[in-house]
């Protein structure tokens, strides 16, 4: 029976290489010299640190161009709120990975009111979908691709 898995996931390494340009730009750019604006990568948090919001717009906008150059979708950015401490601006990125029961319900229903004839099961943080035909698992995929959702989805594990 065939089947695939819905996943939303990113390149690490590429993520870590997307930093280390956005980092040797912000010391090589005009509009930075003197000013300790840095990026730091953890895990899956990115820390812009700036002395201005205006600072952390253009470093925003650096990082985002360089993420996307590696072919790192930038839907799966969370970006927190500017905070203020002493001379210095923070501001958080979160990269979200995994799809949360939210969302996997809310494609499991999509799913389900198409009435394809096709079964979608979530398990952890991906979804199965499993069905007779392969032309059944190709509409789903196109319908999930038009729908806009709010974290970029990829389709592994095709199986027949």
């Amino acid at each position: 029976m065939p089947s695939f898995d819905i996943i939303s996931e990113f390149d690490a390494h590429e993520v870590k290489n997307a930093v280390d340009q956005a980092n040797k730009e912000v010391t090589t750019r005009f509009d930075f010299k003197g000013s300790d604006s840095t990026f730091e990568l953890t895990d899956n948090k990115l820390i812009m640190i700036s002395e201005s919001t205006f600072q952390l717009q253009q470093m925003f906008s650096i990082v985002c161009s360089k993420l996307s150059r590696r072919g790192v979708d930038i839907a799966c950015l969370d970006v927190g709120d500017a905070k203020g401490s002493g001379k210095s601006m923070r501001q958080e990125i979160t990269l979200k990975q995994g799809l949360d029961q939210l969302l996997a319900k809310k494609i499991v229903k999509l799913i389900k009111d198409k009435k394809l004839k096709v079964q979608a099961a979530i398990q952890g943080d991906k979804v199965r979908v499993t069905g007779k035909k392969r032309d059944d698992l190709q509409q789903v995929i196109q319908m999930l691709k038009d729908e806009k959702l709010e974290q970029p989805l990829q389709y592994d594990n095709f199986r027949d």
